[in-house]
């Protein structure tokens, strides 16, 4: 006969082990919000790419008129702008956006 030591809890199995939950109703909420925020993700990543359009237009019609492709007092607007909504990681985040968009200067 062979003996089995028990070691503990047994291991999550399915949705509840890709969830990192414990329960399967903790699981369901976690995979549902998780598509929410995929569905998020995509939407940003849209915005992201559209104000990339938008900041290369902004871009060409300043230096096709004689001025610098950066506006830096704008941009500390932006800057302000988003620190204000978001706390000090706004302003990281504003920081990487403006890269994005204009590239490092």
């Amino acid at each position: 006969m062979t003996v089995t030591e028990n070691t503990g809890p047994t291991k999550n199995t399915g949705a509840t082990e890709h969830t990192g939950a414990r329960t399967a109703e903790a699981a369901s909420l976690i995979g549902d919000a998780r598509e929410r925020v995929d569905s998020l993700d995509e939407r940003i990543i849209a915005l992201v790419q559209e104000r990339m359009a938008v900041s290369a237009a902004i871009q060409d019609a300043r230096i096709s008129s004689g001025g610098r492709r950066v506006n830096l007092s704008r941009e500390m607007e932006i800057l302000g702008h988003y620190r204000d909504a978001l706390g000090k990681p706004g302003t990281s985040l504003a920081m990487t956006l403006l890269e994005l968009c204009r590239g490092r200067v």
